[in-house]
């Protein structure tokens, strides 16, 4: 199998404004939470600081079980994004019926279809992780930590690690781009993945880069709003997206579909 990094391609729009209300440095832990007293300051807060060797095993697992929820995502929740696929489905149901004249049979088709859609998903995502964990997962102080342009981030909340976000700069053409990020499914709702995302789209300010970008292959409508709450905005899509995995066999492409969406946002013009 084989494993190379992804290029995952997101862009977005920051106002001048925004920039003054990002706060923090690449050095500097940043913390949010709801307002409070100075009492209740430390209770509720998330703490965005950079990754420690001591973080490593809480990210990994923070990544996996977010990786991993892909797969009933893309299985089930993706076919209402493939609208030729539901119809090559619905086809083939009634060519059941059409062949072996059984209503047993043809009930049971779009069972035996969402079946095989599950079983390519998880063996497509898992391929996918494996090529994660082998690649800039396997080292994140030396992929992220080390090289100049590039930073991991933690979400800490009461002494836990509940959140991560990578950032890996592109000289080339001068952007950053915001990878990695994942919330513990225990936490979500509370803020923490756009806290993770002001933190990339801050070290990019302070950085001088032009652009932040990333891409997704995220499902749920939920992750799409939030890269559009932080300012980013939708500059291409493609029903035609290789992972990181994928054989591409003529049975893969039947039960495995997926929309990889780019997003930019411009912080300033070059």
């Amino acid at each position: 199998m084989h494993c190379s990094s992804p290029k995952m391609v997101c862009e977005t729009k920051i106002v001048a404004d925004e920039h003054e209300a990002i706060a923090g440095t690449k050095k500097e832990p940043m913390m949010w939470g709801s307002p409070a007293g100075p009492k209740d300051v430390r209770r509720d807060a998330v703490f965005i600081r950079e990754f420690e060797r001591a973080d490593k095993e809480e990210v990994l697992r923070i990544f996996h079980e977010g990786i991993m929820e892909r797969i009933p995502n893309t299985a089930f929740r993706g076919i209402w994004q493939q609208p030729r696929t539901q119809f090559l489905y619905a086809f083939l149901t009634v060519m059941c019926f059409y062949v072996t004249k059984s209503v047993t049979l043809t009930c049971c088709a779009p069972l035996i279809l969402m079946g095989a859609r599950y079983y390519y998903s998880r063996k497509v995502i898992q391929n996918y992780l494996e090529c994660a964990l082998h690649t800039d997962m396997a080292d994140i102080e030396a992929y992220y930590m080390k090289p100049t342009g590039s930073c991991f981030w933690v979400a800490v909340l009461d002494g836990r690690v509940v959140g991560i976000v990578a950032a890996q700069g592109h000289e080339d053409d001068n952007t950053v781009e915001l990878r990695r990020m994942s919330v513990d499914s225990r936490y979500r709702g509370k803020g923490i993945a756009k806290a993770l995302g002001r933190r990339v789209l801050e070290y990019a300010v302070r950085n001088n880069y032009a652009a932040v970008v990333l891409g997704t292959t995220a499902v749920k409508l939920a992750a799409h709003k939030l890269y559009e709450s932080l300012g980013f905005c939708r500059t291409s899509q493609s029903e035609d997206y290789r992972l990181p995995g994928m054989s591409r066999s003529p049975l893969e492409r039947l039960f495995f579909q997926i929309r990889h969406s780019r997003y930019r946002l411009q912080l300033r013009e070059e």
